[in-house]
């Protein structure tokens, strides 16, 4: 067991020097550090915070704590997704979560947190870089950041994640550390081949498989092509970090800290084939033919470019017979909306969703039961969140579904 030393600083922040709020922050991250046997804390440069998403009324009385005792967070800090879509209010049909999510995105508000509201904080300015030190929650955005941008996060659940952000530290433990970040098992996905690696639908498939089978383990992937974009990184790291624990992977000669595979540590190879990602798109649906009631994409939020995509898809053809739902961050919709592509959207039909997702807030009927969707987290949970039977397309299928009215699959 080690002992945790604080520099004068932070001791000064636990004894209540910059106030109440600090101290009581300082408090959980003191606690959490000794857990981990920490040797110390380190400075952060920003937090996201996953606490402003409503889970009853520990969240409630938690933030308006801290709001009461004056805290204010000390570094950039970006909000996750809430249980209210504040442009659209109008689309949650639960009015008491509503009430309960609005006041409590307004609390966190208070405590200084920037009101962006989206579960993909990469895709906003004055994202961190290779090296730095973060406190990132919510599961999407933590491996994205460990991985795709190379800064260094734990884990960090709720209430956590606001006590980093109010005192600027964090435990010196876990993926903050450097011989924490070494990969522990290896995947070859040559055996794919090259069409289906540059298709949408393997990166939902192949981050669902690698999850399922290392649950918290770091996973090293050989032979994804370099041209994989962010976007695709994205899809794969939501997957892994839903279907297992995944909070880091390393893709050799594409992200940052494996240019090859001696730096990400080799290790007894496992290889996947194309019968396992099949396999793995009949586990991810919950039925695969017949009619459908929606369709509902953009989990994680959807980039700037995924919008524009289907945009591009809904120009020409016929029309929607089905709703169709896409989730996306409020900075991004801005983009959108300047450059016409929220106009296409909204005139083909699409309901733009901002501020939270469609599979954590009651926004489709409870009446629609099979609902199409792209993101293989969305499929991983939406059966048990809202009671749903998922079948997973890639975007050109989910748009040539929700215009016929039912499934239709290129593979079918």
């Amino acid at each position: 067991m080690q002992t945790l030393r604080l520099t004068a600083e932070e001791e000064g922040m636990l004894g209540g020097q910059d106030g109440d709020g600090v101290a009581l922050a300082m408090r959980v991250i003191v606690s959490l550090a000794r857990i981990a046997d920490a040797p110390r804390l380190v400075e952060i440069t920003s937090a996201h915070v996953d606490s402003c998403l409503h889970h009853g009324q520990v969240s409630l009385d938690f933030a308006h704590r801290l709001v009461d005792l004056g805290a204010k967070v000390r570094v950039p800090t970006t909000l996750n997704v809430g249980s209210m879509d504040l442009i659209h209010p109008e689309l949650v049909r639960d009015r008491d979560l509503a009430a309960s999510g609005r006041e409590l995105m307004s609390a966190y508000v208070a405590l200084g947190c920037t009101p962006t509201f989206t579960c993909a904080p990469y895709q906003l300015p004055n994202r961190p870089g290779l090296g730095e030190h973060v406190a990132w929650a919510e599961s999407n955005a933590i491996v994205f950041a460990n991985s795709v941008l190379g800064a260094r996060t734990d884990r960090y659940g709720d209430f956590l994640d606001i006590c980093a952000a109010i005192t600027g530290r964090a435990p010196y433990s876990g993926l903050q550390t450097t011989e924490a970040r070494r990969g522990t098992v290896t995947f070859d996905c040559r055996p794919l081949g090259d069409r289906f690696l540059r298709s949408e639908l393997a990166y939902p498939l192949l981050g669902h498989h690698v999850g399922s089978v290392v649950g918290g383990e770091i996973p090293v992937l050989v032979g994804i092509p370099a041209s994989a974009g962010e976007d695709e990184l994205k899809a794969f790291g939501a997957a892994a970090a839903s279907a297992g624990g995944v909070a880091l992977f390393h893709a050799v000669g594409v992200t940052p800290e494996a240019p090859t595979l001696d730096e990400a540590l080799e290790l007894p190879v496992r290889e996947i084939d194309l019968d396992m990602m099949r396999q793995t798109r009949r586990m991810l649906s919950t039925f695969s033919s017949g009619e459908l009631d929606a369709v509902s994409v953009g989990t994680p939020h959807a980039s700037y470019a995924e919008c524009a995509r289907l945009a591009e898809l809904l120009t020409d053809g016929p029309p929607l017979k089905i709703a169709f739902y896409l989730s996306t961050g409020r900075a991004t919709r801005a983009l959108a909306e300047e450059s016409g592509v929220l106009r296409t959207l909204e005139a083909a039909g699409v309901t733009v969703v901002v501020d939270t997702c469609t599979y954590v807030t009651a926004i489709l009927s409870p009446a629609w039961k099979n609902v199409m969707t792209n993101s293989g987290k969305w499929a991983h949970y939406a059966p048990g969140n809202i009671n749903v039977s998922a079948v997973l397309g890639s975007l050109e299928e989910c748009v040539a579904s929700a215009r016929a009215g039912r499934v239709m699959l290129e593979d079918a």
